[in-house]
């Protein structure tokens, strides 16, 4: 699989086979995403993969927080800005439509979208949580290195004929994760990605997903 296949065949999967994830694929992974580019070579991610009754112990204790939650508790970071609008706030809406809509879930059907809500929690079926965070103190660069390294990822994890699914939703109790995962207050948690082996022939893995026009996004000046 060439760079082009990878990037064309990546897409957020939320429904994963029932199939383990070895751990030296997955070494394997990681250790060639080492080579991700980051500011004065500062790699600031860090991450912890989780499996088996671990990860179902996270999962069961994050779902008894949401009963009492619902909306989050701990949140360390806004994971939309306050006031998106325009194109930005459109690409979002409309994605979720898609989404619902390959499962015939209607607007107003509230029980159906939470249980699908829900499915987040137990990591749309996949086999292995990634749990990324970094230090307090990194700012908007570190961050966008953090992005870099998950993409790196997602992209060797397509080469391995393996899917993901990253998940800002596990920031809605940021301080329960890191208490979760022992990680230290000196740092603040990002995201979960779920990892695993597609559903072929679910329609949420198979919905289209729009991008914008890149006359729309992109300027070329001096050519």
């Amino acid at each position: 699989m060439n760079v082009t296949e990878a990037v064309e065949s990546r897409r957020s999967i939320r429904q994963f086979l029932d199939k383990p994830v070895d751990q030296k694929t997955l070494q394997k992974v990681l250790e060639t995403a080492t080579r991700s580019p980051s500011g004065g070579n500062t790699q600031p991610w860090n991450a912890i993969i989780v499996t088996g009754d671990e990860l179902t112990r996270i999962s069961d204790a994050v779902k008894a927080k949401v009963r009492t939650a619902p909306a989050g508790e701990g949140i360390e970071y806004d994971i939309y800005p306050k006031g998106l609008e325009g194109r930005y706030e459109d690409q979002r809406r409309g994605v979720g439509k898609a989404m619902f809509g390959s499962l015939d879930i209607a607007r107003d059907d509230s029980a159906a979208r939470v249980q699908q809500m829900m499915a987040n929690w137990d990591s749309f079926g996949a086999p292995v949580q990634l749990f990324t965070y970094t230090r307090k103190y990194m700012g908007p660069p570190q961050w966008s290195d953090m992005g870099m390294w998950l993409q790196t990822v997602m992209l060797l994890l397509r080469e391995e004929d393996l899917d993901s699914c990253p998940q800002e939703i596990w920031a809605l109790y940021g301080t329960y994760m890191r208490e979760l995962l022992d990680i230290d207050d000196d740092h603040i948690f990002f995201c979960g990605m779920a990892i695993g082996y597609r559903d072929p022939d679910a329609p949420i893995n198979n919905f289209d997903v729009p991008r914008v026009p890149l006359a729309e996004t992109v300027q070329f000046r001096g050519f």
